[in-house]
This record gives structure tokens, sequence and C-alpha cells, in this order.
């Protein structure tokens, strides 16, 4: 992929979660499921930490190293061309992890991260109560490293904040959201497990527009889309609906072949191979073997 192109994937993030309209990122774990989303219409990607590491068989407290999930999103930047935003956690350390991880993002032609305000090693936001939090200076200190880290200037950087996760209210998510401004954040992304979007247009709200606002409405999951362009929500991540679909498909298709000892019934009901081939790398092949086949 040439600088230019990769340049370009980095400004049309940029513009996504910058700009007046709500924009959305899908959820993606692997380059397969990329592919799809793109093919669906998305135009950039959400590579979360918690669907790469199920997907991996490990849980969502950094089990899985961060070299091997940037391994698992190399592939995914290399097979769409839309940008991708890496699910980073807490930046796997303190300023001088952040610094390595940008650096290799930006090489790897990822367009984003998002670092949120938890503890190393990081506990998934839904589970567990009361969850520590970062201390503002040094959650800071991760965000100015990684902007003047960053070898693009429309790489972006959003900084999350816990504090209305870990029951810590709404003043405390508003400082540390104003403070992450501050240290040079392009976008503040503000998580909520309630079943109700109450406290994120309250955000919203106070927040007034200092920077572009990006959610996960993943427990608010009946609140109406317009609420929150009404709200001027920048951008929204479907964070994990990708893989939690394929685990319904692959559990109802494994259990009917297990118990009926046939495919002969499903066959109509899952991909043909065709696709299968077309969603993959297999048409570059073919036009490699026919410039580079000898004989």
């Amino acid at each position: 992929m040439s600088g230019n192109t990769a340049s370009s994937k980095n400004q049309q993030l940029r513009e996504m979660i910058s700009g007046p309209d709500l924009n959305f990122l899908m959820e993606s774990h692997n380059a397969l499921s990329a592919k799809i989303a793109e093919q669906a219409g998305f135009s950039g990607l959400w590579a979360s930490g918690l669907t790469i590491s199920a997907a991996l068989g490990l849980s969502d407290r950094n089990e899985a190293s961060w070299t091997q999930v940037l391994d698992v999103v190399e592939f995914m930047t290399d097979h769409v061309n839309i940008p991708v935003l890496l699910d980073g956690d807490t930046g796997f350390g303190n300023y001088h992890n952040v610094i390595r991880l940008v650096k290799k993002l930006s090489q790897k032609h990822v367009s984003g991260v998002c670092l949120e305000d938890k503890i190393f090693p990081k506990m998934n936001s839904f589970l567990g109560e009361s969850q520590k939090l970062a201390d503002i200076d040094d959650f800071c200190s991760k965000i100015k490293a990684a902007k003047d880290t960053q070898l693009d200037d429309d790489f972006t950087v959003i900084a999350r904040t816990e504090a209305l996760i870990s029951g810590l209210g709404m003043s405390e998510a508003l400082k540390r959201a104003e403070h992450y401004r501050q240290a040079g954040a392009d976008a503040i992304l503000i998580h909520s497990k309630s079943d109700n979007a109450d406290e994120i247009l309250t955000f919203s709200a106070e927040w007034a527009c200092r920077g572009p606002l990006v959610i996960v409405p993943t427990k608010y999951y009946s609140t109406p889309t317009e609420i929150f362009q009404q709200a001027r929500i920048s951008t929204i991540i479907w964070a994990n609906h990708s893989l939690r679909s394929s685990i319904v498909a692959m559990r109802e298709t494994t259990r009917h072949i297990f118990e009926n000892q046939s495919i002969s019934h499903i066959e109509q009901d899952i991909a043909t191979l065709e696709d299968v081939f077309a969603l993959t790398n297999e048409v570059n092949a073919n036009l490699a073997d026919k410039l580079y086949k000898a004989g």
C-alpha cells in the first residue's frame, strides 16, 4: 500500500470523526469480517479489543499482547480500502508503550487509536464494579505521547473515559474529558453501561460540542439513532455485533450437523464456496497466476 493511500484513509477517518454528520464504525475482528463490513457500506471499522481477543479464545483482559492484536489488524488494513480505528485499550502500559504502539500503528496503516483511562491490564467495561481509573495526569501523558509520535497529521487519537462506567459521576467524566481534550485528544469517547441513554445525553449537553464525541450504545441499543444525531454526537461504534452474530450462526450450524450427521439440509442456508473465494484474496491470486505462472 502506498503512503498516499494510507494518508487518504487517515484523512477519511478524521473527516468522519470531526465532520458535522453522524457517522458509524462497524466492529471487525479479522480480515473477513472487515471485508463484509466494507461491502455492507460502512465507511470505517472498529478493530475491537473484545472481539479480537474473543476470536483468539482469550478474555478481554489484555491476555492478547499488543503485537498479537496488531498482527490481526494488519490483515484487516491490507484487505479493505476503508480506515481502521484500533481499540487500543489502555495503550498496553504507560506512555513508553504508547509511543511504541502508535509508531507501529502508523507504519502499518492503521488510521487511529482509542485509548481508555483504566489501569493496565484492563478488564472489560461490563465486568465488575467500580473499576479503578488512571490518574488524570498519567493518562494525559499517554495522549500527548501518542500525538507527538504519530507519523501523519491526520492520524486520530480518541480518549475514552470510563468515569460513568466506574460510577464516578458526571462531574468527574466531564472533568476528565476536558483534561484529555486539552492534552490533545482529537475526540472524546464517553462510555456508559446504563440501559438507557440519559447520562450520555446529559454528558453531551454539558460537553457543548467542545470537541467530537463518540459513543458505544451496546447497552442502550433501543435509543433511536435520531436522538444521537440531535444531540450532535459525532460517531457511533457498533462494537461487537459482527462477532456476536457469527457465534449464533456457527453454533446453530454445528449443532445441526452434529445432530443430523448430514449437511444436506443446511447447505442452502450458508455461504457458498464461491462467496468465500470472493471475500478473500483469490481474485488477486488468479491474476498473479496469469501474470507469473510458468508455462
